[in-house]
């Protein structure tokens, strides 16, 4: 056999590799409006899947979204006006590719740390570290 039948033959005998498209899903925002409020119901489970505080993601989204917010008993985020569920899903998107996804790699094997002062994204696949923005 030469080295054409031969490649054909691995190839032809090769399984074919499914790509998974992400194995990264962040659950989309429940959202309810109450009289002037925005509750996210399922707060605390998209909290859960970014795996960073609760507190961290509530700043970033009074932040983007220029308004106060705060967690009631319940775990659930109570923002102070009317948001569509889009607006409030394209700021947790903005937020999850700042502050969980690796900017080198693009996995979301990351921890936000502090090193010398600066708020970094630390990934656990690939090693980078990367400053993030504040």
């Amino acid at each position: 056999m030469d080295y054409e039948d031969q490649l054909t033959r691995a190839l032809e005998e090769s399984p074919e590799i499914v790509r998974e498209e992400s194995r990264f899903e962040v659950p989309s925002a429940e959202v309810r409006k109450e009289g002037n409020t925005t509750i996210v119901e399922n707060f605390q489970a998209v909290v859960k899947r970014l795996n960073r505080p609760e507190s961290h993601l509530l700043k970033f989204l009074q932040a983007e979204l220029g308004t106060s917010a705060h967690i009631d008993e319940s775990g659930r985020a109570r923002l102070t006006g009317g948001f569509r569920q889009a607006r409030i899903a394209d700021a947790v998107d903005d937020y999850t590719n700042g502050f969980v996804m690796c900017p080198e790699c693009g996995l979301p094997d990351t921890q936000l740390t502090t090193e010398q002062g600066v708020n970094v994204i630390d990934c656990d696949a690939c090693g980078a570290i990367s400053p993030v923005r504040e």
